[in-house]
Parts: structure tokens; C-alpha cells; sequence
């Protein structure tokens, strides 16, 4: 049984996610997330200008004059949901914890993809996939999944994105809409992202706290990695420690930044400091446009 403060969350990332669809995500939504594939409509005669590549050639043979095969758009997508549930994603020096901004992302995006008449499934990961759940089209699913991303205890603490999307393109068949969400914190994924890029529409969504961004003031420091519980006691004070730090993130962003180039992925970075709804926005105009100049 939920307890009464996961309940209050879910009641509230409810209202406020339907609040934003609502007022603010609904069209865009359907402007930039149309049906992902074409279904057979029927055949009618070639006009000029019309692509060739769609000649209906049986019924072209019986009728003697060149017919074409005419498609219409899919009315419905899968919209799968890859969320980290790593221990990282607990973490949160603002008012808000990674892992509930994730929440009420996943709301938005999949109450969102409700509206639009799509279905919404879950994968959570950490460094095994701890949960699928299979895509439906209903507003106590889309609640479920809040849940479970609010209130599941994994059973591991650590983080593999490559096996996430192995079991990902494994257990969807077919081209989906794919919102990969999770801080990053891993490295050899590279390979298998540019798979699932090709595969289904990847949207990468890294979730962010600005002091995981900041050198620490000089002085000496314990600090704990969230997904091993391993202490270390570092000497800020020193110059050839800070260099070394920011080093490292320096060399993490940048594997993340070729990573998500060279898979050809569309990426979002979100804060707990900021309003994410600003983001969103600014997402949904750049796909919008990236998608006219395609056009």
C-alpha cells in the first residue's frame, strides 16, 4: 500500500502535469510526435509529381494506366519511457531530488502522449533493468508508472545504460517513441546508443543538479558515490587535486556530448534549479524546426 506522501506526490505531479498539457504541451506535443509509421490506405491513379517508388504494379498490370499505393499516417505511436533509478537519482541540493523531477517529466511527456492517443510504457534501470512495464493507453496506467518511478526500491544501486537499451530494442519490436531519462553517470554506452537512434526516435533527457557541476570551496572534503557507498576524503585545498576534478568532469561531459553527436539523438538537459516547463518549450520549438528544414 502507497503511504500518504507518495500518494501527495502523485496527486500534485497529476494536477500539475494534466495543468501543463492542458495549457501548454498538447498541440506541440502532436506537432513534433506524429504517428511514427504509415499503414496502407489504398490505391489511386498515378498524377504527375506523385514518387514513383509508390507504383502499385498488379494494379498498375490489370488496369493498363499506372496506379499508386497511397498511406496514411499511424493515428497511434508506443511511447516507452527508459528511466535510471540508480542511486545517483537521489540526490538533490535543491528543493527538489533528481529522481522527482524525473516523475513529473515522465507526467508531462506521458499524459502528453495519452491526449494524443498513444500508448506509454516504463522501463527502470540501475545496472539490470528492474521493471518493464508493457505500453496501454489509460489515465491509471500513466499513474502507475509515476508511482513506481516515486516509490520503487531497486534492487541495485549502480548504473548501465548499454544494458538498458539492449533490453530495450529487444523487447520493442517495432519503432517507438523513446524518452531515455537518467543523469548519465556511465560511460561505454556509445555504441549501443547510436544503435537505438537508428532503431526507434531517441530523446535523450539528462537530469542535473548544479552542484554536481561546481569544484568545492578549498578545504577538505569526505564524499560518498551514491551508487558505490565508498568514502574518500579529498584535499580541496590543493591546486593539482581541483585541476584533476575538473579534469574529470570535463572529460565525462565531453564523452557525453560526442556520444549524443555522433548517435544523431535529440538531447534535453533539465535542472532541479530551474523550471524544467522552460526547457520543454525550448525543446519542442527546436524539434519543430529541425523537422521543417528536414521537411
Amino acid at each position: 500500500m502507497l503511504n500518504s506522501e507518495i500518494l501527495s506526490k502523485i496527486k500534485k505531479i497529476e494536477l500539475r502535469s494534466k495543468k501543463l498539457v492542458d495549457d501548454v504541451f498538447s498541440g506541440k506535443y502532436h506537432s513534433v510526435f506524429k504517428g511514427q509509421g504509415l499503414e496502407f490506405s489504398e490505391v489511386r491513379e498515378y498524377v504527375p509529381g506523385d514518387d514513383v517508388r509508390r507504383i502499385s504494379w498488379n494494379v498498375t498490370a490489370r488496369r493498363n494506366k499506372p496506379y499508386i499505393k497511397k498511406y496514411d499516417e499511424e493515428r497511434e505511436q508506443t511511447v516507452m519511457f527508459v528511466v535510471d533509478l540508480s542511486a545517483s537519482g537521489q540526490f538533490g541540493s535543491k528543493t527538489v531530488i533528481k529522481n522527482d523531477l524525473i516523475a513529473e517529466l515522465t507526467a508531462v511527456l506521458a499524459f502528453s502522449a495519452l491526449k494524443n492517443g498513444d500508448r506509454a510504457g516504463l522501463l527502470t534501470f540501475t545496472d539490470v533493468v528492474e521493471q518493464y512495464i508493457k505500453p496501454q493507453k489509460n489515465k491509471k496506467h500513466i499513474l502507475r508508472l509515476i508511482d513506481i518511478i516515486l516509490s520503487y526500491k531497486p534492487q541495485n544501486k549502480k548504473t548501465n545504460i548499454e544494458n538498458a537499451l539492449k533490453s530495450l530494442n529487444r523487447l520493442c519490436k517495432r519503432k517507438a517513441l523513446v524518452f531515455l531519462i537518467s543523469d548519465f553517470y556511465d560511460e561505454n554506452f556509445d555504441r549501443m546508443l547510436k544503435v537505438t537512434a537508428k532503431k526507434h526516435d531517441l530523446v535523450c533527457i539528462k537530469v542535473s543538479d548544479p552542484k554536481e557541476h561546481e569544484i568545492p570551496e578549498r578545504g577538505i572534503f569526505r564524499l560518498q558515490d551514491a551508487e558505490t557507498g565508498s568514502l574518500m576524503d579529498i584535499d580541496f585545498f590543493s591546486e593539482k587535486v581541483r585541476e584533476e576534478y575538473y579534469k574529470n568532469l570535463n572529460k565525462h561531459n565531453d564523452y557525453l556530448n560526442d556520444t549524443f553527436k555522433v548517435a544523431k539523438t535529440d538531447v534535453m538537459n533539465v535542472y532541479t534549479d530551474k523550471p524544467y516547463i522552460l526547457e520543454l518549450i525550448k525543446f519542442f520549438k527546436a524539434r519543430q524546426e529541425k523537422a521543417l528544414k528536414h521537411y
